[in-house]
């Protein structure tokens, strides 16, 4: 609870710093409070701030407590349920003026004070009266304690408001809804604010709209709703047709459609109402059946006989009507017998209007006896002049005054107790007295009402004329009184009621009894039955607190945003706005608590800001003193201090506007700081208790690991021991570790080619016959992924090279000095009259000397060519070579045997080659002799020519050497070379 009331204080502190822009901002959107007004007396300055705020759709304003409301004629959002929230329990300055705000206002000084209070709605037809009773009366419903009963009692107060806008409303030319009545409600409160029952009062019933309406107009509402929304059987059994132009009393206006109104609608909500307010199903049919007899009466045609008297034919009008057959006889011209019917229907229809407002009471009335509060809403129609004036209108005119009478005398007398209350020397204000309106209406003996009871008692016949006459004589003089002759109309009526009192209906029965003077004694007539009236409710208001709204129209189209200042000011004068404003401001604009005014204006002075630590009182004066009031500006009161100028106001409220600023500035650095500062020390102390919170966990999984970790070490431990023993549950781990280790280390040193035998990882004891395993099988998928992997050139060279290992290796000192190096197709590019297949330079030594000689080796098809400088020199076919003979040194010599038998015939050849065992296996792949080389130890024999042999000695030395031998053989030293490993590329 304490929690919704501080939001609800929240809430309306920043809807009041919203506000407070409504003086800083006073040019544009105009005051909130014409007291506040510079020119207060100026009714062109009254009117410019009316028209500000309306334009700013601002249509509430205040006088002091009084509500001035502009009809904005459009929907402004501003009447929902999170409003009605937003001015509960709010003073009534501290928010924008709103009638919620005055409501609220009534409603709790009414607890807190608990005496009765009244709210007076006035304003001309069309200018809001009705819709602000509603919204009070709703804003109630809302406010107001819960329960059962006191929600019964809620739904009947907010639904008699359709049932009597249906029998009293009617559509008007300024106004689609207008009340034609006056209507008093007093609410019923008990000691804890829940409403408990209620009571309504009516005033002057505008009967003649029964039988007349002026073009534009319409008849009340129930006679639309019923024949346009009435179920088919209710229609039936009434004898009524769903057409309203069948009806003379609802026609006469010419406007029975109406866009604006949904007669169907309203139907369904005044028979919901009803049901709610608990009205009997018998006085239900009795009261439509009323409403039906009307609109027969009519209809009701009459015709002349011989002698000129009206009589009624059999139209069916008169069978439902009537059901009797009885003839009744009177001496009635058609129009008397006209006038007679309308001044029946007439009758009917207001006796029955204020049965209805007496069962209404009876639902509303509070069963409990015990002390109640009360607050009435006054709902009475406005002050108004036509063209043509009926004697209705002069009743309502005359109420209006004597209303505006009591009004500035509350207003007077208010102002006048809280000036005395707080010790502030009251000043007479000058104002326009309209007493000597109200006596001249009321006056015994001389005023208009007097005069006419007098003619309508005085013996003979009494004419409008001569009622006239009468006036004239008795008010000749009277400043305020004037006659024209065209614009009286009959008014007095007096008829029987015998016929009425024999009817069946027992609503009728009700409203004429027997017991009701006859026509052989004169009633009163209405206007002393009003002025009766009017005096008691003047009784009943000035028992009561005065609270006051004002409805203004702003123009006569319902036009929105259309402000007509003709109208307007017409409005401001007989609504007496300004009379009120001069006594509001006869002494000083604005007045304030003393604990309202320092809260707000407390900053301005040091001594005041942040607090104040002495007395309200106290704290205002040492801020006025600051703020240099001179001493006739203001008044310090018993519990308000008094600002007699507006100005004075205007210039606290534009430093506060400066100051504010200043103020915050200081307080959103200060705020800042304060944040950050709590932000810092939060996060401070969310950040030692996560480093709390982690160290522990650190600590804990620290601990947990190395117990993890010695369990590991002794298994470990233990299967190093026993690593040799047979797999168990000691070494089992430590053996799968060695496994593991192993393999992830050899995969991180696998050889990186065929040849690299040595880089395998040595295995220990238990992975052995694996390793082994795995070493051949990666063997065979480097040898498979090497074979993939070459192209067909290289195929063949490799074929070559098998081709010359199988001829050289283990054979040949120099062989393995030759693996790398990759053979060619030819060494050569040389113009040969036959297809070489192979070429390479060579050097021939002579047969007999041994001289060098430079030649080339070319290899054909079929033979060997010796060729220098494209000069053949010796021609080898291959089917004539015997084979080839070399050293197993490391020399380049090798030896073409011959076969030949002719002695002319060149024998072998001896030759030197850089690339000997390109060159050899070349001649072995072209003359298709693999088997044809011979590797020889020691020395070579080779044929000279046929018959002759010579020899070539071959033998390591320390370095090359060819040379010829004492011995006559070719010497050829070679020096011994290291083995190294073969290296493919």
């Amino acid at each position: 609870k304490g929690f919704k009331k501080e939001n609800h204080r929240l809430r309306c502190n920043r809807i009041l710093r919203d506000m407070e822009g409504s003086l800083t901002a006073r040019d544009r959107v105009g005051l909130q409070d014409f007291v506040l007004l510079e020119a207060y007396t100026s009714e062109s300055a009254f009117l410019e701030n009316l028209r500000k705020r309306f334009h700013e759709n601002l249509i509430y304003t205040y006088i002091g407590t009084l509500l001035v409301s502009v009809n904005p004629y459009k929907e402004l959002g501003i009447y929902t349920k999170k409003q009605m929230d937003i001015y509960m329990g709010v003073n009534l300055f501290e928010l924008p003026p709103h009638i919620y705000a005055l409501a609220d206002n009534v409603y709790r000084t009414m607890l807190t004070e608990s005496n009765n209070h009244f709210i007076l709605i006035s304003g001309e037809s069309g200018a809001g009266k009705t819709e602000a009773s509603k919204k009070i009366l709703q804003f109630y419903a809302v406010s107001c304690p819960s329960t059962k009963l006191m929600d019964n009692v809620r739904d009947r107060l907010l639904l008699s408001n359709p049932v009597l806008e249906a029998f009293g409303n009617a559509k008007t030319l300024k106004n689609d809804n207008s009340s034609r009545f006056g209507k008093y409600m007093d609410i019923q409160f008990d000691h804890v604010g829940g409403a408990v029952g209620g009571h309504i009062l009516s005033y002057l019933l505008e009967k003649s709209r029964v039988v007349h309406q002026n073009h534009g107009e319409r008849n009340f509402h129930i006679f639309y709703q019923l024949v346009e929304g009435g179920e088919e059987d209710l229609l039936r059994w009434l004898g009524l047709q769903r057409n309203c132009q069948q009806y003379s009393y609802l026609v006469q206006g010419e406007c029975a459609k109406v866009s604006s109104i949904n007669d169907k609608t309203d139907w369904k909500t005044v028979r919901k109402a009803l049901t709610v307010i608990e009205f009997s199903e018998s006085n239900v049919e009795s009261l439509f059946a009323i409403i039906a007899s009307v609109l027969h009466l009519g209809n009701v045609k009459f015709i002349a006989d011989s002698r000129g008297y009206a009589t009624l034919n059999s139209s069916p009008e008169i069978h439902w009507l009537s059901k009797e057959n009885a003839t009744v006889l009177s001496p009635f011209t058609i129009d008397h017998a006209v006038y007679a019917r309308d001044a029946l229907a007439k009758a009917i229809y207001g006796r029955t209007f204020t049965w209805l407002v007496n069962m209404l009471n009876e639902s509303l009335a509070n069963k409990d006896s015990s002390r109640k509060t009360v607050i009435g809403l006054l709902d009475i129609y406005g002050f108004e002049v036509f063209n043509v004036n009926s004697f209705e209108q002069f009743c309502i005119n005359y109420c209006n005054e004597k209303l505006q009478q009591l009004f500035i005398q509350l207003t007077l007398k208010s102002e006048q107790e809280e000036y005395e209350m707080e010790g502030i020397e009251w000043e007479p204000v000058p104002y326009f007295n309209n007493k000597i309106i109200c006596d001249l209406v009321e006056e015994k003996f001389k005023g208009i009402i007097a005069v006419l009871d007098e003619e309508c008692l005085r013996p003979g016949e009494a004419t409008d004329m001569t009622f006239l006459e009468k006036l004239e004589e008795k008010m000749a003089g009277h400043p305020h009184f004037i006659t024209q002759r065209d614009t009286f109309l009959t008014f007095c009526n007096i008829f029987h009621l015998q016929v009425m009192r024999q009817s069946k209906n027992a609503i009728v029965q009700l409203c004429f009894p027997t017991t009701e003077p006859d026509s052989k004694k004169r009633p009163e007539t209405v206007a002393t039955q009003f002025k009766s009236s009017l005096v008691g409710l003047t009784e009943i208001l000035m028992s009561k607190e005065p609270w006051y709204v004002r409805c203004i129209k702003p123009n006569e189209g319902k036009q929105p945003g259309s402000f007509d200042d003709v109208l307007v000011r017409h409005q401001v004068k007989y609504l007496g706005l300004m009379e009120h404003l001069r006594v509001r401001r006869a002494g000083f604009a604005y007045r304030r608590r003393y604990q309202i005014f320092l809260q707000r204006y407390k900053p301005l002075c040091p001594d005041t800001w942040p607090n104040w630590k002495g007395t309200a009182a106290e704290g205002v004066q040492c801020l006025v003193k600051h703020l240099g009031f001179k001493p006739d500006e203001y008044k310090m009161g018993r519990t308000k201090i008094f600002i007699r100028h507006p100005r004075t106001l205007f210039a606290t409220e534009d430093a506060f506007e400066v100051c504010k600023h200043e103020l915050a500035t200081r307080i959103q650095a200060k705020y800042k700081g304060y944040r950050v500062k709590g932000h810092y020390m939060r996060q401070r102390e969310a950040a030692t208790t996560i480093e709390t919170c982690w160290r522990g966990l650190k600590a804990r999984r620290e601990r947990q690991k190395r117990a993890w970790a010695v369990k590991v070490i002794k298994k470990f431990i233990k299967g190093f021991m026993t690593r040799n023993q047979p797999v168990s549950v000691d070494n089992s781990e430590y053996l799968d570790y060695v496994r593991q280790n192993y393999l992830t280390r050899l995969k991180e040193s696998l050889p990186k080619t065929v040849l690299d035998q040595n880089t395998w990882l040595t295995p220990p004891p238990i992975m052995k016959e694996a390793s082994e395993m795995l070493r051949k099988l990666y063997t065979r998928y480097m040898v498979r992924k090497y074979i993939q992997g070459m192209t067909t050139e290289r195929k063949a060279q490799l074929q070559i090279k098998g081709l010359t290992s199988s001829l050289f290796k283990g054979r040949k000192e120099n062989y393995p000095h030759s693996v790398s190096r990759p053979f060619v197709d030819t060494r050569i590019i040389i113009s040969f009259h036959a297809f070489p297949q192979y070429s390479v330079p060579v050097v021939k030594y002579d047969r007999n000397g041994f001289r060098p000689r430079f030649r080339q080796l070319i290899y054909t098809g079929t033979a060997a060519y010796l060729v220098e400088e494209a000069k053949i020199k010796q021609r080898v076919q291959f089917n004539q070579l015997k084979g080839v003979s070399v050293s197993n040194l490391s020399d380049n010599f090798f030896i073409l045997h011959i076969q030949s038998e002719d002695i002319k015939q060149k024998g072998d050849l001896v030759l030197q080659c850089d690339h000997i065992f390109e060159a050899l296996t070349k001649l072995c792949l072209v003359a298709n002799k693999e088997n044809c080389i011979n590797v020889v130890q020691g020395s070579i024999k080779f044929d000279i020519q046929p018959g002759r042999e010579g020899f070539v000695d071959f033998k390591s030395g320390q370095e090359t050497m060819i040379y010829r031998a004492k011995n006559g053989h070719l010497m050829v030293e070679s020096t011994r070379t290291k083995s190294r490993p073969m290296i493919t590329n």
